[in-house]
């Protein structure tokens, strides 16, 4: 890539109208191309493979994969590809995921067109932007209580899934999955599996 080239991105989101008006925003900027556009995560990946962006701007919720498990198959799949993560939600959670997987961007969606150019072009230079107000929220909230296997477990549990299939599903025992159930409610001070699914995903830790 030339230095006049124009940065290349992929941008990613299930929500059209919000897709859409990065795209004509960013078109604006003349040294930035929006080369293609997804509105899953799967699709995401598949569009990545295709046109080989330099910057993925990827929403955290979108169908199929999320954002952070598509950040996660670039890294693999195209490592030239830089990754950033915009949300509406802004668990503090999440944060900490997508710094592990390598996401070099991680900003709210009410971020300007204007901050998103410049976000886009640090980090395309190599640099790396955490909007404060999620890192000073994935601070406060600090670390989560629960194992690997508890998250995991829970996080099966989160869509009202039995204790037979998530059994199968992990390839665990009915009585250890109820375990791992009992101790990740103790550990998050919930009275039942669902409120414990609530309290974890209000903090971003499944």
């Amino acid at each position: 890539m030339t230095d006049t080239a124009p940065v290349r991105v992929l941008l990613a989101d299930d929500e059209h109208l919000i897709r859409g008006a990065m795209a004509a925003l960013l078109s604006l900027e003349e040294d930035i191309a929006v080369v293609a556009q997804a509105a899953s995560g799967p699709e995401a990946v598949a569009m990545a493979q295709a046109h080989r962006p330099d910057i993925a701007v990827l929403d955290l919720q979108m169908p199929g994969l999320d954002g952070i498990e598509v950040a996660t198959s670039l890294r693999a799949l195209l490592p030239d590809c830089r990754c950033m993560i915009v949300t509406g939600h802004g668990r503090p959670g999440y944060l900490k995921r997508a710094l592990e997987v390598g996401v070099r961007g991680f900003l709210p969606k009410t971020v300007s067109a204007a901050d998103l150019a410049g976000i886009i072009r640090t980090v395309r230079a190599g640099g790396r932007y955490v909007d404060p107000e999620l890192a000073a929220d994935a601070i406060a909230a600090g670390e989560s209580p629960l194992t690997p296997r508890e998250t995991d477990v829970l996080e099966l549990a989160a869509d009202g899934t039995s204790i037979a299939e998530i059994a199968e599903r992990a390839s665990l025992s009915q009585g250890t999955v109820r375990n791992y159930l009992s101790a990740a409610a103790a550990k998050l001070g919930a009275e039942n599996r669902h409120a414990a699914v609530r309290i974890a995903r209000e903090h971003g830790w499944i």
